[in-house]
């Protein structure tokens, strides 16, 4: 193919999940009520945080921060996707498809971070209980959030001018439902070998960090946790992060599925499968989790409906 100047390319080709016209329903519906509880479920929790006093405290901010962020995440990708299937159409513009790209690396390295910060938290929570509110202060707090969306938006622009520069060649179909980085690199005529360093070294360096962060807290909590004597006090201590410990392992579980489906097959219906369950499931799941094993959470909710739920 020849390549071709990539200010002339007008649109980008979603390819989505199936061509069926009689799948398109289905898949409209299911993606549209995930999408839906995704929404009101996060919206709930930064409300109760909102709402209620007793969840003024570090670990409940994190937590809303992160909710507000796996909004803007779904929202990035699954709105698209759904007009695309009520216009049947599978187009995207050029700009659309750079912009999605660049706000979905945006969201997803915001949730990477949170979960890194809401890890460090907990160890302090844990292990030095007595000088929590010295360390995790207001300020502390304020900065490491700041820190997590300059450091996200600054990997995103730099990815996403990096792709601005490559030409495409005139075959620009994506096999996903949304821009994907790799895929839209993929589709490039021009050399790509930059554009694939950066990638494979930002993935390394953005992901190993945090996830480093994540184990070394959860030893070190672990290890708290066993010097407890009484059996009530470990279960008091135990239950204050085990749901993050179940949202960070379906956020790295499912990351980890993407990453291998990808790797392993050429099948771009097993790693749409494994897509959608890193950028849909996930975000939608997370309120869920924190709200159904958290009794504080509980209590928020009700007191703002009126002890009605």
């Amino acid at each position: 193919m020849e390549p071709g100047n990539n200010t002339s390319i007008s649109e980008f080709l979603l390819l989505g999940f199936s061509e069926d016209p009689e799948l398109q329903p289905l898949i409209f519906g299911v993606f549209l009520s995930m999408y839906l509880v995704t929404m009101l479920g996060n919206l709930l929790i930064i409300l109760a945080t909102i709402s209620d006093s007793h969840l003024h405290t570090p670990m409940y901010f994190f937590l809303s921060n992160l909710s507000f962020v796996d909004i803007c995440f779904t929202s990035t990708t699954i709105p698209k996707m759904l007009m695309n299937i009520q216009t049947q159409s599978k187009a995207i513009t050029h700009a659309g498809c750079i912009t999605q790209m660049c706000f979905f690396l945006v969201f997803v390295e915001l949730d990477n971070f949170l979960l890194s910060v809401m890890a460090y938290d907990r160890f302090v929570a844990i292990c030095h209980p007595l000088h929590y509110t010295v360390i995790m202060n207001p300020q502390l707090c304020g900065f490491l959030v700041l820190v997590c969306w300059i450091l996200s938006v600054l990997h995103a622009l730099l990815q996403s001018l990096m792709v601005l520069h490559l030409s495409f060649c005139t075959h620009l179909e994506i096999p996903h439902f949304f821009c994907e980085l790799k895929q839209v690199v993929q589709l490039a005529c021009s050399d790509t070998f930059l554009n694939d360093v950066v990638m494979y070294f930002a993935l390394v360096l953005l992901a190993t960090c945090p996830l480093a962060d994540i184990l070394y807290s959860y030893s070190k909590i672990v290890s708290s946790i066993r010097a407890i004597s009484s059996t009530q006090g470990k279960y008091k201590a135990f239950s204050t992060y085990v749901s993050h410990l179940s949202v960070v392992s379906l956020f790295y579980c499912t990351g980890l599925g993407v990453y291998l489906s990808s790797a392993a097959t050429h099948s771009s219906h097993s790693t749409s499968t494994a897509l959608v369950m890193y950028t849909v499931v996930t975000p939608m799941l997370n309120p869920f989790i924190y709200s159904l094993r958290n009794n504080d959470v509980k209590r928020a909710l009700k007191s703002l409906f009126g002890g009605k739920i």
